[in-house]
């Protein structure tokens, strides 16, 4: 007896000494899951948030949450169904069962609609668009001239989808939304940087020297494939399905732009550019 309860303690020592060390082996895999997720912001590029004088409202699309009887909808299909709009229209839905429904057979369709975007690239420009030159010419000074960065007109900066394709908006919405989530970028397909907006980092013009400050507004591309079917309510008896038919699936790219982020570029020349 004495022989079996050494062995059993020593069984249950091991075990605790080797747990630790399964936990310490499993945590660096979540950390570079993290990593994977997110895109790194370079030194040049900075947040004009706070002094934009054009305030940028957030582009908060919200995530609906289905029903319950959307739910049971959704999980039905055997595509997956992620489109806002055609979740808003099935949570406004109402089909009520009745226990005299034996026999009873209807199909209603609801219209052609994208269903999923799916993305397989999200990549960024950070020199999307030139916004704005600030400049000066140092060659008759006697010390270095301080230059920084203040914005001489408003500028619009406009995003979009490379091609045509039906149901442009809900698209657009779709690719917005994953785009975020994969970035964690304040992104919208249209962005606003006000005149006399100002940046307090300043860049070193030497003597004999003209300074040229480039601003450009930042973008992110996106590309995938969106999944388009004719959706149909199929209600059997008391079983309520959605069936999708005549499924069609299309590469689409956009490019969305970053709100209140900014790339700098500073050269110095001895010549006008």
């Amino acid at each position: 007896m004495k022989k079996i309860f050494s062995i059993v303690c020593m069984a249950i020592m091991m075990f605790m000494l080797i747990q630790p060390v399964a936990n310490a082996e499993k945590a660096p895999a979540k950390k570079e899951e993290k990593k994977q997720t997110g895109i790194t912001i370079p030194s040049s590029v900075l947040n004009i948030a706070k002094e934009n004088t054009y305030p940028n409202p957030a582009e908060d699309l919200p995530t609906l949450q289905p029903s319950e009887l959307t739910q049971e909808l959704m999980d039905s299909s055997k595509i997956k169904i992620e489109n806002p709009d055609l979740i808003r229209m099935l949570n406004e839905t109402t089909v009520n069962s009745t226990p005299f429904a034996v026999g009873y057979r209807a199909i209603v369709y609801l219209g052609q609609w994208p269903l999923n975007y799916e993305s397989s690239e999200t990549s960024p420009n950070w020199e999307y668009q030139k916004v704005n030159t600030n400049y000066w010419d140092n060659r008759g000074g006697s010390a270095p001239y301080q230059i920084h960065y203040v914005q001489e007109m408003q500028k619009v900066v406009r995003g979009g989808l490379t091609s045509k394709v039906p149901h442009t908006d809900d698209v657009k919405n779709m690719m917005l939304l994953k785009a975020t989530e994969k970035t964690g970028l304040p992104l919208s397909f249209e962005t606003i940087i006000g005149g006399g907006t100002k940046k307090d980092h300043i860049y070193h013009t030497p003597i004999n020297r003209l300074g040229y400050l480039y601003a450009y507004a930042s973008a992110i591309n996106e590309k995938g494939k969106v999944t388009y079917g004719e959706v149909y309510l199929m209600l059997k008896g008391n079983k309520k399905m959605i069936v999708v038919k005549n499924i069609t699936s299309q590469g689409i790219g956009a490019w969305i732009p970053v709100q209140d982020h900014i790339s700098y570029g500073f050269i110095v020349s001895e010549r006008p550019r």
